[in-house]
């Protein structure tokens, strides 16, 4: 049985059949119970909550049969459900969890983040027919609270917001959601209305003014610098003519149906309407809307599958995640998003696979495909795209000028023609034109490019001509596209021969392509037949790194890829495709290791359609050597930006090179495949040292340390003799890392310091974010808090701007750690928070875990003990899942040992610590076997209070000699335990910590058993 009180108090049957409990006191009996969540209520209490001072003649027995009368009412509803109702000692209780019961599932749903789910519980005020009696007065409260708190989150429509802060003008938060909604919505004067409503209001009903966090958010509206919801729809250069009709009923489809699939012929504008849809709802969702082009994934592909998950991680701009897990990570980033999936129609059942699947693991995700077919999943709201209105024949021009199609095609051979006007000369001519074309879009924009030359009669005429040799053609097309065909072939036997060789051969680039490698591709002079075939309107221009880009729209690429195989050119101009791209990637390698890093990194990012696309052709067309090239030169740039599983994927289908196989090792290492280190062991000697540096980088991560450190000696004497300062500076900024987990001071210092000389020096921002990282965790080391920050601060910056956001994640876990070390634990949380959150969206495991450590730490020290029990036993049980211990599991131990020995699990909590101080030794960090000693002397304080002492003394010692000063935050550990020794030791303490003081470390270390 189910109850609900997130509206009237209800009962439900497994079933969903409504549960009748006769009688108002039964009922407020059923509410008063529900509101206990389970626990027991006396009797005493129910007779004063239900009858208050106006108590019935024989209280307890009355009581009783009301009790007796809900027991019948579940019975009858459903056998067995009076058990429900339980007696004994304490009074009566209901039995109820959150699966049975809305308020406990609306709170768990709270705690879980699932905004949405939790709203959809409610279906009215809380205990609405119980709102007015006193003892439902404060959980009322408490639950409308919660859900006010959830909207204020999870509301981004200006009109629901609207109506919330009608109802609440004073809540702030309320008050700032409903700002940005309005902001984000291009509303700013209103956005500043509603910021100055609120300030009226304060001031002349309680005199106070406005927060400074609202004030902030007033000044980022005028400044306009409130960040904008993640969105990646592209601007449109024209005014979208004929659709408002149609947006309203996509619109519609969008708020019932969680997927909508525009269908059509191509040309009939199902990208554009996509696009204006998306940008009209786009309010709604509070992840924003992401958009996928996918007409530049070959449907023979080498991974289709692959290909659309690269494709939507590139779209969401995230770390290539990769894996068997990639779909169920992407349905987490993805969120309570609307996502534009374009053009799937080549790639039907994939697309329709991977749609299935988010749709099922994201509840508050919402897709709206474009594709000449439906995608023919459950649920799926098939909307086909008209074309546009055509008016009938001898019309009037007022009844002409109604016409979609007539609009549309004015406005565009307008713009082409300044002296074409639709007057009662041309108004016959555009109705045989606007009707012949069927108001096709594309065919009617084609059309209109022609104006200036033919002029409408001219087309018109051409049009006959053409339809006639046609008619017989394309069997079994539908007319639409047949018209389509012949428009497209009309305008084709309009080109030059020049300007139709170069159109078919620039079929063949993904995602467009720049002048230079159209002019490579196609074999000739081609910038004046570019310019030529975009004021056809038969090549878009698009915005790219370098300048101009060039794309064919979807149908006329089609049509040319067809026109290339039969001039018998298809294979020469993809090899020529091939072996550009694979040239550009060469030369772009060189680039990505110096100053002009972010321009390359932009570049290739352009590019990743083609570069993939050449990469499918050399190992369809059996071209090792080609393939081998390009992987190659691609392997740093893939790491830079993220893309592991795609380098993995590549890397793994070309046949092996002793330094294919060593770039290989290194993704393995980052996937903490096994496998990893076989395969270094089997090239490391035939390859060259920023090989051997690449898989030294990444195998200090599985815990390697001794292997890489040594890796790092051999590469670094390499360089220095061959004068490689790039290579010295990033030997220096990975030897940091391991003077960071010693806690060597001076060489953490000296390493990075130098690091970021040499990089600074050759312009590398990759290098110097790595290199002033270790300086910031050298200052926080050392207690200069200030400095750390500064330092971490200005590596975010540098992250943010190449745009690498696993860095991004990183810093932001570098300031949190900060903070916790500088007790603001407030501050940690919101760095942490950001950092597992960025690290999440990226599937960057290490970064995550630094995120959640953080988050650990700040709530066990803040004295959120149950959060941090969960955080970093999560740790725990992940470390220990790995072949090699993690860095950051000795600390996690020794944290979790605190806060089991602050909860008086002191066995437990002396075992973790010794388990820890065994890592530290293994390590080589003393500041971990410093903490362990610590941790120790706490966990026996009352069972060995001697050696607890003598461990105390140790770890100042330990302490001392590495200069690791102990920061008040961790003070505050350190002199819980000593006062706790002091009280069991008494006068005792202070030669016992003496002695202590005068332990070696190997005399430490042998004290450490014996701590039982």
């Amino acid at each position: 049985m189910r109850f609900g009180v997130l509206g009237p108090v209800a009962a439900w049957t497994d079933s969903g059949e409504p549960v009748t409990v006769p009688g108002l006191k039964v009922r407020a009996l059923l509410a008063d119970l529900l509101l206990h969540e389970g626990r027991p209520v006396p009797a005493d209490r129910l007779l004063d909550d239900l009858w208050g001072e106006d108590l019935p003649g024989n209280p307890s027995g009355t009581l009783s049969a009301k009790v007796s009368q809900l027991r019948r009412a579940f019975e009858d509803a459903e056998p067995g459900s009076r058990a429900l109702v339980v007696s004994g000692p304490a009074g009566y209780s209901l039995k109820v969890d959150s699966a049975t019961y809305d308020a406990l599932q609306f709170t768990a749903y709270l705690e879980q983040g699932r905004l949405e789910e939790a709203l959809a519980l409610w279906r009215g005020p809380a205990y609405a027919d119980f709102a007015d009696e006193a003892f439902t007065e404060t959980t009322v409260a408490r639950l409308s609270e919660l859900r006010l708190g959830a909207q204020e989150s999870c509301y981004t429509d200006v009109s629901a917001l609207a109506a919330l802060v009608a109802e609440h003008p004073l809540r702030e938060r309320l008050r700032a959601a409903h700002i940005k909604a309005l902001y984000r919505a291009g509303r700013q004067s209103e956005a500043l209305d509603s910021y100055e409503q609120l300030r009226a209001l304060l001031a002349d009903e309680l005199g106070l003014d406005p927060s400074p966090e609202l004030v902030a958010l007033q000044q980022s509206v005028l400044t306009q610098e409130l960040p904008a919801r993640r969105n990646n729809l592209p601007a449109q250069l024209t005014e979208l003519i004929g659709r408002g009709v149609a947006l309203a009923e996509i619109d519609g489809r969008l708020v019932e149906d969680r997927l909508v699939t525009l269908t059509g012929p191509g040309g009939v504008g199902k990208t554009r309407l996509a696009i204006a849809a998306a940008s009209r709802a786009a309010g709604r969702y509070r992840d924003g809307v992401t958009l996928v082009e996918l007409a530049g994934i070959a449907s023979d592909a080498l991974d289709i599958t692959g290909s659309l998950t690269d494709a939507l991680q590139v779209a969401l701009d995230l770390r290539d995640v990769g894996g068997e897990d990639v779909v169920d990570h992407l349905a987490d980033v993805l969120g309570e998003r609307l996502l534009v999936l374009d053009n799937c129609e080549h790639l039907i059942s994939e697309v329709a696979g991977l749609t299935d699947r988010l749709l099922a693991s994201a509840p508050g995700l919402r897709v709206l495909a474009t594709s000449r077919e439906p995608l023919g999943l459950t649920g799926e709201a098939v909307w086909n795209v008209p074309t546009l209105a055509v008016p009938s024949l001898g019309g009037s021009l007022e009844e002409l000028q109604e016409s979609t199609a007539v609009q549309l095609f004015v406005a565009r051979a307008t713009a082409a023609d300044r002296a074409f006007v639709l007057d009662s000369a041309s108004a016959s001519a555009v109705a045989v034109l606007c009707r012949r074309l069927d108001g096709i879009p594309l065919a009617l924009e084609l059309a209109a490019t022609r104006v200036r030359a033919l002029g409408v009669a001219g087309l018109v005429a051409r049009l006959d001509d053409r339809f006639r040799l046609l008619a017989t053609g394309h069997r079994g097309a539908a007319p639409r596209q047949q018209t389509l065909t012949a428009m497209i072939d009309w305008s084709w036997e309009l080109l030059s021969p020049d300007e139709q060789v170069v159109l078919r051969r620039l079929a063949v680039h993904a995602d467009g392509c720049t002048p230079e490698a159209a002019e490579a591709v196609c074999g000739v002079d081609v910038l004046d037949v570019l310019v030529r075939l975009v004021d056809r309107s038969l090549v878009v221009p698009v915005a790219g790194a370098d300048g101009m880009r060039y794309r064919l729209l979807e149908s006329v690429a089609a049509y040319c890829v067809d026109k290339l195989h039969k001039a018998g050119e298809y294979e020469s101009t993809r090899s020529l495709h091939r072996q550009y791209y694979v040239e550009l990637a060469s030369v772009a390698a060189g680039h990505l290791y110096g100053a002009e890093q972010g321009v390359w990194l932009q570049r290739l990012d352009d590019e990743s359609g083609n570069l993939r696309s050449a990469l499918d052709g050399a190992i369809a067309a059996g071209d090792d050597v080609l393939a081998q090239q390009l992987v190659a030169s691609l392997g740093w740039y893939w790491f830079l930006r993220g893309r592991f599983a795609e380098a993995r994927r590549s890397l793994e289908a070309v046949p092996e090179t002793p330094e294919l196989t060593a770039w290989l090792a290194g993704y393995l290492y980052l996937h903490g495949d096994s496998e990893a280190t076989a395969l270094r062991d089997r090239c490391i000697a035939e390859v060259g040292p920023r090989s051997v540096f690449w898989m030294a980088l990444h195998c200090s991560d599985s815990g390697d340390l001794t292997q890489a450190l040594a890796m790092l000696e051999q590469c670094l004497k390499s360089f220095e003799q061959s004068g490689d300062r790039w290579g010295m500076a990033a030997v220096l900024a990975a030897r940091a890392k391991h003077a960071h987990v010693r806690a060597d001071l001076e060489a953490l210092r000296s390493d990075s310091a130098e690091s970021a000389r040499l990089f600074r020096a050759l312009g590398d921002r990759w290098g110097q974010l790595q290199a002033l990282g270790w300086l910031g965790s050298h200052a926080e080391l050392v207690g200069d808090f200030r400095g750390a920050v500064k330092l971490h601060t200005e590596a975010l910056r540098m992250a943010e701007e190449l745009g690498l956001w696993p860095d991004v994640a990183g810093e932001y876990g570098w300031l949190g750690w900060t903070a916790v070390r500088e007790g603001d634990y407030a501050q940690a949380t919101a760095y942490g928070e950001q950092a597992f959150q960025l690290a999440l969206e990226q599937g960057n495991r290490p970064m995550e875990s630094l995120g959640a450590l953080v988050l650990g730490f700040a709530a066990r020290r803040s004295g959120a003990l149950d959060v941090a029990e969960k955080r970093l036993q999560n740790l725990i049980d992940e470390a220990r899942q790995q072949d090699d211990a993690v860095l950051y599991l000795s600390m996690v131990l020794d944290e979790q040992g605190f806060l089991m020995e602050q909860q008086g699990e002191l066995e437990a909590a002396r075992a973790l610590h010794v388990e820890a101080y065994e890592l530290g030794v293994e390590q080589e960090s003393r500041r971990a076997m410093a903490w362990s000693l610590e941790g120790i002397a706490g966990a026996v304080a009352v069972a060995a209070p001697a050696v607890a002492a003598r461990c105390l003394g140790a770890a100042v010692v330990v302490r001392e000699v590495e200069g690791l000063p102990v920061t008040a935050a961790e003070g505050a550990d350190v002199l819980r335990i000593e006062q706790a020794v002091r009280a069991v030791l008494g006068d005792q303490y202070d030669a016992e910590y003496a002695a202590g003081r005068l332990l070696t470390l190997e005399e430490a270390y042998a004290l450490v058993p014996d701590a039982g």
